[in-house]
């Protein structure tokens, strides 16, 4: 038995010695939320603070509390016999669970999310694997796998892909590299990582494309995270000026976020920095804009006032201060509007100059 099926067991035995008490058995689940996080500027990343709540059986949190019983019942079954179960699989194998089964799987997902956090283990550890792809990758870089079949050493070559690319798999940890890139550069929209990726963008400036397809899967950050430890390469976020792309995927891809503080020590890239795009950016290449929503200026208040990572960085509180003065936000396509490759002929060329002026 595992180390972590004896954990599982051994809260179940809690359980069950509180029942058999005549007490009310109880759990006790870290507050997942970016109000019980710390911001260590050593450490790099979101850590988990001291803020538990119970989950306690009643009358009222019965069905929460059999469902959160069953999920881990369950996670030990896949553990110990080496299974895996897509978050969307669980849901209908609740429909099995009679009065305890999930009717939406926003209900089955937060129940997975605090049995993860309960533990202090990520979700593939515990058997359940997510249903989105993990990101793309081109460019100067060789991938060491493993034929499943044989254990034989596989060698994916990223510049072999033609017009396509490399998908990032669920699990990384085994994956090994080789390569002669000088830095790893992180784009948010498929469409722009497409275009550079078509013009051999990672041939002429040595480096390694990944996309990140919005806000990155743990898997993709996990990749990204240890294809910079690995090679020691720097990397550099590209993506939309919007708070969005800067208060969630940005600061997701480097320090992790509220709800998975107990897990962002190995799914955040503490070392990336923010190439563009930057509000400052609009002035200087003269970009279109559009105007910001209420949601994107309630975003961006909000991020200054109760965000660690903005709250420690003056450089982002300037960004968003400006955005705002500004009224604007921009996408990574707006540098269309001055030719269609201007964005990979002027403007990166540009700011790779100056990695020392990347935002934090």
């Amino acid at each position: 038995m595992s180390i972590l099926s004896k954990q599982i067991q051994k809260s179940a035995q809690a359980v069950e010695a509180d029942i058999l008490k005549n007490r009310k058995p109880s759990l006790q689940l870290p507050v997942r939320s970016l109000q019980n996080v710390r911001y260590d500027l050593r450490k790099g990343y979101f850590s988990l603070g001291k803020r538990r709540k119970a989950r306690t059986l009643t009358v009222s949190t019965v069905k929460t509390f059999a469902q959160t019983l069953k999920m881990i019942s369950t996670s030990k079954t896949l553990v110990d016999t080496d299974e895996i179960a897509t978050k969307r699989e669980m849901y209908y194998i609740s429909k099995n669970w009679g009065d305890a089964r999930f009717l939406e799987q926003d209900e089955s997902d937060t129940i997975m999310d605090d049995v993860e956090a309960f533990f202090l283990v990520n979700r593939e550890q515990l058997g359940f694997i997510p249903e989105e792809k993990g990101g793309d990758v081109a460019g100067r870089l060789i991938i060491k796998d493993k034929d499943p079949n044989t254990g034989k050493t596989l060698k994916i070559d990223c510049t072999k892909f033609g017009s396509g690319a490399y998908s990032i798999p669920i699990s990384v940890e085994e994956l090994e590299f080789e390569t002669s890139a000088t830095f790893i550069l992180a784009i948010e929209t498929a469409g722009m990582f497409q275009r550079l990726v078509k013009h051999r963008f990672w041939d002429k400036n040595k480096c390694i494309l990944v996309s990140l397809g919005g806000v990155p899967t743990r898997a993709c950050r996990r990749f990204i995270r240890r294809l910079s430890e690995t090679c020691k390469l720097p990397v550099y976020a590209f993506m939309d000026g919007d708070p969005y792309g800067y208060c969630n995927i940005y600061r997701t891809l480097k320090v992790g976020s509220g709800n998975a503080a107990h897990i962002n020590e190995f799914f955040c890239v503490p070392t990336a920095t923010f190439l563009g795009v930057t509000p400052q950016d609009i002035l200087d290449y003269d970009l279109p804009t559009h105007p910001l929503k209420e949601v994107d200026i309630k975003r961006a208040r909000d991020a200054l006032k109760n965000d660690p990572f903005i709250k420690l960085h003056p450089p982002w509180q300037k960004a968003l201060d400006q955005m705002l003065k500004m009224g604007v936000r921009v996408e990574q396509q707006a540098f269309a509007a001055h030719g269609l490759n201007h964005v990979l002929e002027v403007y990166l060329p540009e700011k790779l100059k100056r990695p020392a002026k990347f935002l934090p």
